[in-house]
């Protein structure tokens, strides 16, 4: 009987040491997986706004690129834009708001929040509803609101820009036109492919107005929370360098990059983009 005994403890003592190395060793495994590749480490959740007389397509480039480097992306198709097909009466910025809010919700962890040009307001409106759950708001040559301000009352101090002087109205004033399209084509993103050019083209739509009229509520308990980076587009001719210097100095945004771009990067410079939003995601 006690010989049985202790053969059983001797067992159960094997089994458990077995067990230890075999831990121990995944372990070990792990952390020098992690080691070896730090992007392993560093996989984030992309939120994805497009602006004005774009749509979700524009970020398709960009998409792929993050995807390939293990990062989760959502892009959002906006009320009004793309395949979305909301009347421009029943559009306003809580829309655009509500839509990225609706994106970010079911996602795990926080989210890098990315805006481009009307994406910017679109971004900080939803940064007042969900400050929690985004970790950092990228504004891609994008507008930057203070409380109060709407797309307008920003972009009416922008003398520099060759976009608003192509705005036609239509009749019922619920949407923008534009009324050269060779010459947006050059305003938007003049560094682009021929390729990227003609679907910039194709897939035109009008913008709804009402949104670009809204002003955004925003305080300091909630959106000003979250932490904010600025990309700076060194050749864009549709938002102008001085109102892009003075959104940046008067919203206190102290992580500046710089791409050397038209005003539309995720179409002309993809892949340097991408790289670039991975560098602002993952600094310490």
């Amino acid at each position: 009987m006690n010989y049985s005994i202790k053969r059983a403890k001797s067992i159960r003592s094997l089994l458990a040491a077995l067990a230890l190395a075999t831990f121990s060793t995944l372990a070990l495994a792990s952390c020098t997986e992690d080691h070896e590749n730090p992007e392993a480490a560093q996989r984030k959740t992309y939120v994805l706004v497009n602006g004005a007389f774009q749509a979700a397509y524009g970020w398709d480039k960009v998409k792929a690129a993050l995807e390939s480097k293990g990062n989760q992306v959502v892009v959002v198709e906006l009320p009004g834009h793309g395949t979305d097909q909301t009347i421009p009466s029943g559009i306003t910025m809580d829309s655009y708001r509500d839509k990225v809010v609706a994106s970010i919700q079911p996602l795990q962890g926080k989210v890098i929040l990315v805006g481009h040009s009307l994406g910017g307001i679109i971004i900080s409106a939803a940064a007042e509803v969900l400050p929690d759950k985004i970790e950092r708001l990228i504004y891609l040559g994008a507008f930057v609101p203070k409380d109060g301000e709407s797309l307008f009352s920003i972009a009416s101090e922008d003398s520099e820009s060759e976009l608003s002087p192509l705005f036609v109205p239509s009749g019922d004033h619920l949407t923008i036109g534009i009324s050269d399209f060779d010459k947006l084509q050059e305003v938007f993103c003049a560094d682009a492919s021929p390729e990227d050019k003609k679907v910039l083209l194709e897939k035109f739509r009008q913008e709804p107005a009402i949104p670009l009229t809204n002003p955004v509520t925003l305080t300091s308990a909630k959106f000003g929370t979250v932490s904010k980076s600025y990309i700076k587009t060194l050749q864009d001719r549709a938002l102008g360098k001085t109102l892009q210097n003075k959104m940046i100095t008067e919203n206190g945004i102290a992580d500046v990059r710089e791409i050397a771009s038209s005003h539309c990067p995720h179409l002309s410079k993809a892949q340097e983009l991408s790289t670039l939003l991975i560098s602002i995601a993952n600094q310490k």
